[in-house]
């Protein structure tokens, strides 16, 4: 439970990134520590069914600025352990530790908050070197992202195949001589009727082949036909 004395510690943090200070005080473990996750963050604080069409990384950048709000303003710092990035909350809520189990690491005595925090509250031109340098780092993110879709689609990309060439175009005429290419009409003509029959069976042929080879292709052709 966040109480009054917790409260005050919000009295120097800008307006804008109180939001951010109460969820690390919900979210973080009981010691305020957690992984620096912007990604995890913005997804839980700015959820899509509620901000239909945020812009995903707009909404990391507005994260990143507010933990250098609280950062500057005192509320938090980071530290490195186990080759990842943590943060870790001065003011973390008090709770009732009994029976809880930690799995965050510990900070490096280096980094502890007593040796930390004479740093942390900058002035308003250190604000904006450290906003630009979060800036910075979240664009050289997206291009770095950018590039390596840009990669997985070429990989996607396959050579244009030329169509099969259509059987009817190599099929025989449908009409006698006389009569090409519109035919008799209403007359009889027994060398068109020959003619059709002709270009009917093989038609019927050839569509035959293409169906057997397919087959042939799926199921392996032996090496030596019984025939």
């Amino acid at each position: 439970m966040i109480s009054a004395a917790d409260l005050a510690h919000l009295d120097e943090v800008p307006h804008e990134a109180k939001p951010l200070a109460l969820w690390l005080w919900l979210n973080l473990d009981p010691l305020g520590r957690g992984p620096m996750d912007t990604g995890r963050i913005a997804r839980e604080m700015y959820p899509a069914d509620a901000y239909p069409g945020l812009d995903w990384y707009a909404a990391q950048d507005t994260v990143l600025e507010h933990l250098v709000e609280l950062m500057d303003a005192g509320f938090l710092t980071t530290y490195v352990a186990g080759g990842a990035e943590w943060l870790l909350l001065l003011h973390p809520l008090r709770v009732d530790m009994r029976g809880v189990r930690i799995s965050t690491p510990e900070p490096p005595a280096r980094d502890r908050p007593w040796t930390s925090v004479a740093v942390g509250r900058g002035s308003a031109g250190g604000r904006e070197r450290a906003r630009e340098r979060a800036r910075a780092q979240v664009r050289a993110e997206d291009a770095a992202r950018a590039d390596a879709w840009d990669a997985v689609t070429q990989d996607r990309e396959e050579e244009p195949v030329l169509p099969e060439r259509p059987l009817i175009l190599d099929a025989p005429p449908m009409f006698c001589d006389d009569h090409m290419p519109h035919g008799a009409g209403k007359t009889k003509c027994g060398p068109c009727r020959d003619a059709r029959l002709k270009r009917d069976e093989w038609l019927t042929r050839r569509v035959y082949e293409e169906k057997l080879t397919v087959h042939f292709e799926r199921a392996g052709t032996p090496d030596e036909e019984p025939w």
